[in-house]
């Protein structure tokens, strides 16, 4: 049953999540990913994997629930997401090595451990680079912005680097900066600089090849494009969304960053990330993390169901990241620390299965138990869902070919 479900009374358990490396070029399945990263470090005991049966000290303060997928409890701090969970994969055996916020950041958001010698591409910047712009809309989006250093292009030219939206989509005035031009800056204007910027290129031809003059060239075009691009500054209103729609998603930040994502990718964007903060809890984690869920629960789960009924889900690869979990054990401060050794994410649409739980971890959350998965499979996931070979190689600078995917292969135990 290598690389399949397993028929089992309770959740669906897939095999072994890894296949066999010679045959891995997929045919895509998803248009565009939406990734939600909770920076922090989420506690798994506490949301996708709890452990009802432990001690207090590791099963915390907050109880287990039925889902929506028969024999998968989630934590009561997750209800609405419970009642989707038959449209999810949850993978509860996640884990690697780097239990330090940025190194653990590194490792899930490129699919790489850090190096010091090389800071390597986002997921999103490299679909940017293979996939390109669509629809006049910027590929890889960071809404509101980037809430890690390694959201960003690394090692790839600037062009590649993610479009921030800036300010709080919560806010009933928010607008995204400078998607329009100066009121006093006309079409004739804006022809006349732009004529200007291409006379002043092409007086350095010897310049023209350089790395920087490339991305330059680039990001110019791409911004030029979306600034007289009525499709880009339509898909960027979320003032054209329904009330009822700003209600199931939740009218706070992540849920109106969350109902922005889903525009873009309707309209034409390719990776779209909600950078989502405020999960360290060191300290008195039953008083915080509950806030935090609710907002996450009401939004992820409308998210999953709005593109469900929209007929939208099957090509919409949805992610809920963090760079790590937490500790099996509550600490003498009532939080938990960081603990890399296991942790969850949740996947849906995309070409994904429904209703799969993926691995397991011990009785304390503290290692898996069955099927770990590493960063660079989910790179390889993500990358082959979206019809891009994680066998291939980048070019750094200096011509430097670097593996696109290494060490990891897509869980196709996750892959419908």
């Amino acid at each position: 049953m290598h690389g399949a479900a397993l028929a089992v009374a309770g959740p669906i358990l897939a095999g072994s999540p890894r296949h066999d490396p010679r045959s891995s070029r997929l045919p895509p399945r998803a248009d565009a990913v939406i990734q939600i990263h909770m920076a922090g470090g989420l506690s798994h005991i506490d949301t996708f994997d709890p452990k009802p049966e432990a001690a207090v000290e590791v099963r915390g303060p907050f109880g287990a629930i039925e889902s929506k997928l028969a024999g998968c409890r989630l934590s009561s701090l997750l209800p609405k997401t419970a009642s989707v969970a038959d449209k999810l994969v949850i993978v509860r055996s996640m884990t690697h090595t780097e239990a330090d916020h940025d190194r653990g950041a590194h490792s899930v958001l490129t699919g790489y451990a850090p190096s010091p010698a090389i800071v390597y591409p986002s997921f999103g910047s490299v679909v940017a680079h293979e996939l390109g712009m669509r629809n006049d809309l910027p590929p890889y989006v960071c809404v509101p912005g980037p809430n890690s250093p390694f959201l960003q292009n690394g090692y790839l030219g600037s062009a590649h680097a993610p479009f921030a939206v800036g300010g709080n989509p919560g806010n009933a005035r928010f607008r995204v900066r400078d998607l329009a031009p100066a009121q006093e800056m006309d079409e004739a204007r804006r022809n006349r600089r732009k004529a200007l910027l291409h006379d002043l290129d092409a007086g350095r031809p010897e310049l023209q090849t350089a790395d920087a003059v490339v991305a330059s060239e680039a990001f110019y075009a791409q911004a030029f494009t979306m600034l007289e691009s009525e499709k880009a500054r339509v898909a960027f209103d979320l003032q054209k969304e329904p009330d009822a729609r700003k209600d199931r998603y939740g009218r706070h930040r992540l849920g109106m960053s969350t109902l922005l994502a889903r525009r873009l990718v309707a309209a034409g964007s390719r990776y779209v990330v909600i950078a989502h903060d405020g999960f360290d809890h060191h300290a008195r984690i039953g008083n915080d993390l509950p806030a935090r869920m609710a907002e996450f629960d009401q939004t992820f789960s409308a998210l999953v169901a709005d593109l469900d009924a929209d007929g939208l889900l099957e090509r919409t690869l949805v992610i809920a990241t963090s760079e790590f979990g937490r500790t099996p054990r509550i600490n003498a401060d009532g939080g938990r620390d960081h603990w890399a050794r296991a942790f969850s994410i949740a996947m849906a649409g995309g070409g994904c299965k429904r209703g799969v739980v993926l691995g397991a971890t011990n009785a304390s959350g503290a290692e898996p138990e069955s099927d770990p998965v590493r960063p660079a499979d989910l790179a390889a996931t993500v990358f082959s869902l979206l019809g891009i070979d994680p066998e291939r190689k980048l070019m750094s600078a200096g011509d430097r070919p670097i593996d696109l995917v290494r060490d990891g292969a897509p869980i196709l135990g996750a892959i419908a």
